[in-house]
């Protein structure tokens, strides 16, 4: 793989809010809608000619009828140093997306682009980097948990990642996998939703992150998702975000590209849900002659 930025992605082809998973679901609004695939597919191609040209490169899996959610790539596993731990899904609407993925990872593994894809013990259940988000600057992964992912999961991270894991109870049911409601950014700032977490969970944020590092973001900008962005370098690629939100990356050397997702936001997921990084590399596997692009 090369040493671009790099993530999955799998076209809306079959893409619909047919179940009810979560509380921004609505299938009988969905199915009044004459058009929600058309606009579907049209948000999702300008997501990924935003991410293409911010430099990335996109792998895909291809599209599959049944799995309405499969669009979602984030959720399909968590991937660090060229390794690849499945996801498990909580409902069983879900589930069906599971043979899929594993499928696109052992070929992205049999062209040389992974090294290893590992399943989950079979009792627990994570959904991917939905509830498993790494942040770079403090080598961690933040760990969403209750909703959709397991408590114990962490300990299948930490083992297979040797990467400190901590674990927040989510307390939203609107924002259900840790990647609704915080973003690791490139520069080293946390971005999240202060109220989709416990006082622990908060607790446990602000003691890792230095109140300069902080972005706290409003009911408004969270309801936009506005957290579930994808960084590459200093650029920002979010499907919305308010005016002092926009501002203030902005004063701290962001450039940021909104790009609606309002299809998507109606089954609870944005830019980050309809991406996986892959390319992604510890501090302790990088090569010393070549810093990964955050």
């Amino acid at each position: 793989m090369e040493n671009r930025p790099t993530f999955l992605m799998c076209r809306p082809e079959h893409f619909a809010v047919s179940y009810v998973i979560n509380p921004w679901m609505d299938p009988q609004n969905w199915a009044r809608d004459r058009r929600g695939q058309v606009a579907a597919a049209r948000e999702w191609q300008a997501l990924y000619d935003r991410l293409l040209e911010a430099g990335a490169r996109i792998e895909l899996v291809p599209p599959a009828a049944g799995s309405p959610d499969l669009v979602f790539t984030a959720n399909a596993a968590v991937v660090l140093d060229r390794k690849v731990l499945l996801a498990r899904f909580r409902h069983a609407e879900r589930r069906g997306e599971e043979p899929h993925f594993e499928a696109a990872f052992r070929a992205l593994q049999a062209r040389g682009g992974i090294d290893v894809v590992r399943k989950l013990p079979a009792d627990l259940v994570l959904e991917g980097a939905g509830d498993c988000v790494f942040d770079a600057t403090r080598s961690l992964f933040w760990m969403g948990y209750g909703p959709r992912s397991d408590l114990l999961a962490r300990d299948a991270v930490a083992g297979m990642f040797g990467q400190d894991v901590v674990a927040l109870e989510l307390a939203d049911a609107r924002f259900y996998h840790m990647d609704t409601a915080l973003c690791p950014l490139p520069g080293g700032e946390v971005l999240y939703l202060p109220t989709a977490f416990t006082r622990e969970g908060l607790a446990e944020i602000r003691a890792r992150a230095q109140p300069q590092d902080r972005i706290e973001i409003g009911e408004q900008d969270g309801c936009r998702l506005a957290a579930n962005a994808v960084g590459i370098g200093k650029t920002l690629i979010m499907s919305g975000a308010g005016a002092r939100l926009r501002a203030e990356l902005a004063e701290r050397g962001y450039r940021v590209i909104t790009t609606p997702l309002r299809s998507f936001l109606r089954s609870g997921g944005s830019a980050f849900c309809l991406t996986l990084r892959l390319d992604r590399r510890s501090a302790s596997a990088r090569p010393a002659s070549r810093a990964a692009v955050a």
